[in-house]
């Protein structure tokens, strides 16, 4: 049976999947790799500038559990762990929020061990809220803005319509919604799967 959700356009997003990672600022580079060290580009990937690190990646130590995570560049003002809610309760952290990226004054901590030193960091642990980057263009196409909340339907095996997507608008950014693990599993939403904006 035909469901009744309409789309405000026609226009297709592309759904990507964001594993648990690590955003280092340069003096934890220097920590976890040595002081001469830099981060190195591995796979460049949708958001412009951002990269996939060739260097080792990093251990994360929790007070239950331990894991290893990818190291994204390039280096940011703050250390920033991304995680599902999967990988939280792995490592025995308790109150993780969901959070957009770059908000985690308040949030848990945990121990970085990387090949040349190891580093505790007191904050930087979120679960990612779900969202769509957009350069502004592409908002003014979707008739959308920076912060507002929409909700998107994943055409998959297991069809899902995802509420509390924020849209975050820059000319930085490149058209793209990222959920995480945890999400995409729910979904079925494997290989290259599309988004389209539900009124």
């Amino acid at each position: 049976m035909e469901n009744s959700y309409s789309y405000s356009n026609s226009k297709k997003i592309l759904v990507e999947t964001s594993a648990r990672h690590i955003h280092l600022t340069d003096e934890a580079v220097k920590v976890l790799y040595g002081p001469d060290a830099t981060l190195v580009v591995k796979k460049i990937l949708s958001q412009p500038g951002q990269f996939a690190t060739a260097n080792d990646k990093i251990k994360l130590v929790g007070p239950k559990g331990e894991m290893m995570v990818s190291v994204l560049g390039p280096t940011r003002p703050a250390n920033q762990v991304e995680l599902s809610f999967t990988d939280a309760r792995a490592l025995g952290l308790k109150d993780v929020p969901v959070r957009e990226s770059g908000d985690v004054a308040g949030t848990p901590g945990l121990k970085l061990v990387g090949p040349a030193g190891e580093l505790e960091i007191n904050e930087g642990v979120i679960i990612a809220k779900r969202h769509i980057h957009f350069n502004p263009q592409e908002a003014a196409d979707f008739g959308v803005e920076n912060g507002q909340i929409v909700k998107v339907r994943i055409q998959s095996e297991r069809t899902t319509i995802y509420d509390d997507v924020v849209c975050r608008v820059s000319p930085k950014y490149a058209l793209a919604m990222h959920i995480d693990t945890d999400e995409c599993n729910a979904a079925c939403a494997f290989g290259v799967v599309y988004g389209e904006i539900v009124d």
